[in-house]
């Protein structure tokens, strides 16, 4: 008799988990608590999917426990993942070390999913609400109870909750007795407090991000930054937010500080800038950066350094000079919040990593449940991480729940 495997969640892990769980040769089906399979997937890399990652740094990661994740992803990692997809008829592309399918649409990793689910025999029930997981492995659900042999939970994080993710999960890991890390968002726009932010809304410019918090630095990261009538945005701000959050959540002061000119030393720029200032003595102060840097930012730092817009360039004198490139090095902003987690691309926080065995995915709090994917207290940086751990975790939790590790 086959050995029958429930799978809370149809988004990416999910899916990953019923795949290889049926190719062990269980009998399986996914509950899904919206109309639609993996919906959330669509929007990963803007709509291009980036499915993973070449490069696999440590730092990559954060959550409870690094040495935890570093052993689900040894276990089943990049290669695996490559091979899992070639498997279903997924053509590979990578950029740089960032990997998208060759059709460059999420569509098609979905519908290669759904088509392998199918082959598979995966039953899908749609709009199921699991109430509870009972031990025994007795699924409530809103269409009834259902036993199996193993339960692997992958109902996702907060983030995103357009598209399914409502944290739902979390409640149902906690009556599981599992400890939840809050789950706060991660990978989001960061909202600030300033009377320049309106006059730099609409900019984007290369510079590089740091967070601080009673004088100490949280996290730095350098890209391109998106400056918003409320704060600050783009690739680097996400790569930092998570930081910023949890320190606010525990009620510290977070400042980030912004690098406007992150490849010269801000000696070199003062000096840099003299020079500017004797060549281009003629012009009106108030167009003594044009040309290097965007307009609109020029007249937030002239402003912050106390450079008034009448006179001369060749009228600035030596100390406001020191203090423009001081505040072209150090352009300062109070973090006041983020963006809430309609906003954000995955949490940090949910089910205490310690509460698995990183070999198979399984509780440590109940025999023959396993856990995949967001609802773990797992967050990656922006360029395939998470998804990468959906796959790593989701397929880990299927070999281990299907029978065939």
């Amino acid at each position: 008799m086959k050995k029958t495997v429930i799978v809370v969640g149809g988004g990416a892990s999910g899916m990953a988990a019923a795949i290889t769980a049926a190719r062990g040769g269980a009998s399986v089906t996914i509950l899904e608590h919206t109309p639609r399979l993996g919906k959330k997937l669509l929007s990963t890399g803007n709509g291009k999917c980036n499915l993973t990652n070449l490069s696999m740094p440590k730092d990559a990661y954060r959550g409870t426990d690094r040495n935890i994740i570093c052993q689900v992803l040894q276990k089943t990692g990049v290669e695996e993942t490559l091979k899992f997809f070639r498997g279903i008829g997924i053509v590979t592309t990578d950029r740089n070390g960032y990997v998208y399918p060759a059709s460059g649409q999420a569509s098609s990793v979905l519908d290669a999913l759904r088509f392998e689910l199918e082959h598979l025999g995966v039953n899908i029930l749609y709009s199921c609400h699991v109430k509870r997981i009972l031990p025994g492995m007795t699924v409530e659900t809103s269409e009834g109870r259902r036993k199996a042999d193993a339960v692997i939970l992958c109902a996702g994080s907060k983030a995103a909750p357009s598209t399914g993710s409502d944290g739902s999960g979390y409640k149902l890991a906690a009556d599981c007795g599992h400890r939840i890390v809050k789950p706060l968002p991660a990978l989001v726009q960061l909202r600030c407090q300033g009377k320049w932010h309106k006059q730099a809304a609409g900019v984007r410019a290369e510079a590089k991000v740091t967070l601080l918090s009673d004088g100490k630095a949280l996290a730095s990261d350098q890209g391109e930054v998106q400056f918003t009538d409320y704060g600050i945005s783009g690739i680097p701000v996400f790569q930092v937010s998570r930081y910023g959050v949890r320190a606010l959540e525990e009620g510290r002061r977070v400042t980030a500080v912004l690098d406007l000119c992150p490849e010269i030393g801000e000696r070199e720029l003062k000096k840099f800038l003299e020079n500017r200032k004797n060549m281009l003595s003629y012009r009106p102060a108030e167009e003594f950066l044009n040309g290097m840097i965007n307009k609109k930012l020029a007249g937030v730092v002239l402003k912050e350094a106390g450079i008034g817009f009448s006179g001369r360039t060749g009228q600035i004198g030596e100390e406001a000079i020191e203090k423009l490139a001081r505040k072209m090095k150090n352009l300062t902003t109070q973090v006041t919040a983020s963006n809430p987690f309609e906003n954000a691309q995955v949490c940090s926080g949910g089910v205490d990593l310690r509460e698995i065995h990183p070999e198979t995915m399984e509780s440590r709090r109940m025999k023959h449940l396993y856990l995949a994917g967001e609802i773990l207290d797992v967050d990656g940086i922006c360029g395939g991480y998470n998804l990468q751990w959906a796959w790593s975790s989701g397929m880990l939790a299927g070999k281990s729940a299907g029978g065939n590790l």
